[in-house]
């Protein structure tokens, strides 16, 4: 199972519940404002990016990460969380 953390930035239509059910769909801990993570099986960063793609508009950023080792201080929740 690997640690996925996604990043996006919603850029001016600003509409995020679509991309919050998919990320609660994921089982997803907020980590930080726009960070979220999740562990995820069988798949690669390139993937869930064409995947969460689809819950953001055209003007939006997105990033996906495969993370191994990780630190945060002050942060909403961490990996820790995930169940």
């Amino acid at each position: 199972m690997a640690l996925y953390f996604i990043e996006y930035d919603l850029r001016k239509q600003r509409n995020y519940q679509t991309l919050y059910d998919e990320l609660a769909s994921f089982r997803a801990v907020r980590v930080l404002e726009s960070l979220w993570c999740f562990n995820r099986v069988n798949t690669t960063a390139a993937n869930l990016r064409d995947h969460f793609r689809r819950f953001i508009d055209n003007d939006d950023g997105i990033m996906l990460s495969e993370v191994s080792n990780w630190a945060s201080w002050g942060a909403k929740g961490n990996p820790n969380n995930l169940k």
